[in-house]
């Protein structure tokens, strides 16, 4: 009975984990899809996953929605591309006849192109800010004063003048409404230079500080690197709060935690190009995958809130302009309307070659992270 128990507990897990990939792909693709339809764009199929198909049916456009037997992924393929990545079928489209040839996506204005491609970040971005305000106005947040307790004054804190008793106010701008707040500000910056303003005595100081990077490992053995201040609260229950912001308010907390997500972001990747970043963090889709089975077994709101951060990210890495990617589509169509032609076939072949290289050795390398370097730091 227990190993049934476990079977149908893991089982539901892995629903859940494959429901929450699914919602973010389908979202992306429905993003492009829209846009799409609104600009009288014949489309062939609409794909939650890539390989064989599972389940599908033809609307009555000619669509064919389906779902494939790989839920890494998804795409819109349009009428006259020769394959998922948008790439022109030429001889097909040499041959098509005058009642479809305006319905083409290759045949629409550069704009009209431009809009169908950043309508997928768009959509993972919507659907974050719809699922960060849902969580605040619907359940709202565990939150404890964000007043400082001891502060050494060895400590990174205590050398930038911060002092026990001190209430935090904001960090690099961000308001800081909880000391769950400034723990996560600080966490996320490592070695980067943070502006603290905090009150004391009744008057408002402002301070800088360069939290040190340290390692720490989670309650699943996941191992981090974050940045400390060396301050400690010691946190009662009398003190936690469960706040539960107005409709109102919530709109303002929901674009600072966007705000707050693309901002930290942009700053890892940024890391390393200036000699900062630890490749071990990078993560791959065994990681997600492990993070994601993580968050489900701690329940469903939490495996929202990784549903949310997940897509916003999704929507960041697909505007970096690579080939292959949203972004780099992007890209040519910048140089296009620049130009005022398309780029050459020749330059876009080469561009999308390199683009699969590029994101092929990402995945490689962010596997290997998930993997080998996981399993060689287990042995000590």
């Amino acid at each position: 009975m227990d190993f049934l128990a476990w079977v149908l507990s893991s089982g539901t897990l892995v629903i859940q984990v494959l429901l929450a990939f699914s919602i973010i792909v389908f979202v992306h693709e429905m993003g492009h899809y829209l846009v799409a339809r609104w600009n009288g764009i014949a489309i062939q199929t609409f794909s939650v996953g890539f390989g064989p198909e599972v389940l599908g049916f033809n609307d009555r456009h000619g669509t064919r929605w389906k779902f494939s037997a790989i839920p890494l992924g998804g795409y819109v393929r349009f009428v006259g591309d020769m394959n998922a990545a948008s790439v022109p079928d030429e001889d097909f489209i040499s041959r098509v006849g005058p009642e479809l040839r305006d319905q083409l996506f290759v045949n629409k204005n550069v704009w009209q192109r431009m809009a169908v491609v950043v309508a997928g970040p768009v959509a993972n971005v919507l659907l974050t800010l719809v699922v960060v305000y849902g969580l605040l106005v619907g359940v709202g947040r565990e939150t404890v004063p964000a007043v400082l307790d001891t502060v050494p004054v060895e400590s990174v804190a205590g050398q930038a003048g911060l002092a026990g008793g001190d209430r935090i106010l904001s960090v690099d701008g961000y308001r800081v409404r909880g000391f769950e707040d400034f723990q996560r500000l600080i966490a996320t910056a490592p070695e980067r230079q943070v502006s603290i303003t905090f009150e004391r005595d009744g008057r408002t100081q402002t301070v800088t500080a360069v939290p040190q990077a340290v390692s720490t490992t989670d309650r699943f053995g996941g191992v981090s690197r974050i940045g400390r201040l060396g301050v400690t609260k010691n946190i009662e229950r009398s003190e936690v709060v469960q706040y539960r912001p107005d409709p109102v308010e919530a709109i303002g907390m929901t674009l600072d935690e966007v705000r707050f997500i693309i901002d930290r972001t942009v700053a890892f990747i940024g890391d390393f190009f200036v000699g900062r970043g630890d490749v071990s963090q990078l993560g791959g889709p065994v990681k997600v995958a492990q993070v994601s089975w993580q968050m489900a077994t701690l329940g469903l709101i939490p495996l929202l809130s990784l549903v949310a951060m997940l897509s916003l990210n999704i929507g960041i890495f697909n505007l970096f302009p690579i080939p292959l990617l949203d972004g780099g589509h992007l890209a040519y169509y910048i140089a296009e309307a620049v130009r005022r032609k398309p780029l050459p076939q020749r330059v876009q072949d080469i561009g999308n070659r390199f683009g699969f290289a590029v994101i092929f050795t990402l995945l490689i390398f962010a596997t290997f992270n998930d993997t080998i370097l996981t399993y060689v730091r287990s042995l000590g």
